[in-house]
């Protein structure tokens, strides 16, 4: 029986969460170097680090208006969410589900600030396979993923700082136990992403 081939538009990015079907995901490795490119391309063009990160992040930015249509077009659902909290529940559910093959690890609101809200992820594709070195201190390679996230609630109507922040893991703290299967040839995380 003969499948017909799949779209590239359908396949997920990093395919973590759809091993057992290697039609449908994009290479990790070819996205790991693909965007370790994109690092070196801006870390040669910036002086600082906080500017590395904008571009990072704007750079990020065109990739999530495009993700939020390509959404809207699969799902055919003529609607624009007006809630934020269910803009987003579809970013940490729909569009992690679609760019990285999962969905991300938790949703969560602060306690600080009632209009705070963030994202965790505990293996972001992005930073798994980049290094940062020590003198670049607290340089956010995960930045290009919050631009993602920007611009998808831009794109939605949204206005919003998104920032990326990687965590250290509190003790007794474990990333949930159903995550990728790669990442027992890695060496275990001991921090999170936050968006």
């Amino acid at each position: 029986m003969n499948r017909p081939p799949v779209n590239i538009l359908d396949r997920p990015l990093g395919g973590r969460g759809s091993r057992s079907n290697p039609d449908t995901s994009v290479s990790i490795s070819a996205f790991a170097y693909l965007y370790s490119e994109l690092v070196q391309y801006h870390q040669n063009r910036v002086d600082s680090i906080s500017e590395l990160e904008r571009r990072l992040e704007s750079s990020g930015y065109g990739i999530g208006l495009k993700i939020l249509e390509l959404q809207a077009y699969r799902s055919r659902e003529y609607k624009r969410e007006i809630r934020l909290m269910n803009a987003l529940q579809f970013v940490s559910t729909q569009v992690w589900k679609s760019l990285f093959g999962k969905s991300a690890d938790s949703l969560e609101r602060s306690i600080d600030h009632a209009d705070e809200f963030m994202i965790v992820d505990y293996e972001p594709l992005t930073s798994t396979f980049v290094s940062v070195p020590s003198d670049f201190g607290q340089l956010s390679v995960d930045a290009y993923m919050s631009g993602i996230v920007s611009g998808v609630l831009s794109g939605a109507g949204f206005s919003a700082r998104v920032t990326a922040h990687s965590v250290k893991l509190e003790e007794g703290e474990h990333p949930p136990s159903n995550s990728s299967s790669n990442s027992s040839s890695l060496p275990p995380r001991r921090e999170k992403a936050v968006f």
